[in-house]
């Protein structure tokens, strides 16, 4: 039995609502393998065809709509809650709601925030639904709790790309309730502020201080080989919810303007071989997914850097004010 809840009833009746004949299934990587299971059981359910994504999906940004347009007349996306972009295709989005078993591993994390009386709860697409639940324990627990919408987010909630939602809030420390490290270290590095990980895929209660302090060396040793580059690529996602065309333009500008070279790449997928034609330039700029650089940095032979970081590069930040980078929607 799977721990997420698909909601299969919901996508049957949008699919007898809209009448739809074929219907497109899109997943992130970690519930591709529930993919021919519910195929299956919505085709069984409702006659349609349907249509599975195998490409990687990173998130609302990346939707398989412009693939599937012509193909299907209703696309089924799990795991994220919408953008605000002009899909191509209509577009159910399914927040695959992970079960928590219990709220025992609240009862270790509040040991963690011992003296610490305002906590911002933040978590992930597939664990709003906790967030009340939690709340309430961590307010029985003698804490406040404050959250907030951010830009193109839900209250409390975080992508790896915007993290709107705990900028400026008023507290001592965040509980993050989820698994993974990326988004509490954007947290710390959007707040400065301690960051404590609930972890129920794990039952693990954590804090981001060391893993940021690992990141941020090696971001540093990132940044110090690339302040000697000549020549940068600078690459741009042909995916909608990724593409920054202008700000690629406004980095080219930026690196002409300091008496170094600049070139635009644009790339559906960034990968180590589509960068290897270009192995001539000293530098790459990741105008996409802010995870690309932080994440998959050790995959490639040249720098990757973010935009902030290049500034830094450059001259025109100090690494002191380093800054994570987001999309703003």
């Amino acid at each position: 039995m799977t721990n997420y809840q698909f909601k299969i009833e919901q996508i049957v009746d949008k699919i007898r609502e809209t009448g739809a004949k074929v219907v497109g299934l899109q997943f992130p990587e970690g519930l591709k393998v529930h993919a021919t299971d519910l195929a299956s059981r919505i085709e069984n359910e409702t006659g349609v065809i349907v249509l599975i994504s195998g490409d990687p999906c990173y998130g609302a940004c990346d939707l398989s709509d412009v693939e599937m347009n012509g193909m299907v007349d209703l696309l089924v996306h799990f795991g994220h809650t919408p953008l605000p972009i002009d899909y191509k295709v209509p577009t159910l989005f399914v927040e695959a709601h992970y079960r928590l078993e219990s709220m025992e591993i609240l009862e270790e994390a509040v040991k963690y925030l011992e003296g610490k009386d305002k906590i911002g709860l933040v978590t992930t697409t597939q664990h709003l639904h906790l967030l009340e639940d939690a709340a309430h324990f961590l307010e029985e627990s003698g804490k406040e709790v404050i959250m907030k919408e951010g830009a193109g987010t839900l209250k409390g909630q975080v992508l790896g790309c915007n993290f709107s939602s705990v900028h400026d809030l008023p507290v001592d420390a965040y509980l993050y309730l989820g698994s993974g490290n990326f988004h509490p270290l954007g947290i710390k590095l959007s707040t400065q502020k301690p960051v404590i990980i609930a972890d129920p895929y794990l039952n693990q209660v954590r804090d981001i201080d060391e893993f940021t302090d690992r990141i941020l060396r090696i971001r540093f040793a990132r940044i110090t080989r690339a302040s000697e580059a000549k020549k940068f690529g600078i690459l741009i996602s042909s995916k909608e919810g990724q593409c920054r065309w202008e700000l690629a333009k406004e980095l080219k500008k930026m690196i002409y303007n300091e008496g170094r070279e600049a070139y635009l790449i644009l790339l559906d997928e960034i990968n180590p071989p589509s960068l290897l034609p270009y192995m001539d330039l000293d530098a790459f700029i990741v105008t996409a997914c802010p995870r690309i650089a932080i994440d998959d940095s050790k995959m490639y032979g040249k720098p990757l850097l973010t935009p902030q970081e290049l500034e830094i590069v450059l001259g025109l930040r100090e690494w002191e004010n380093y800054q994570m980078d987001e999309i703003k929607y």
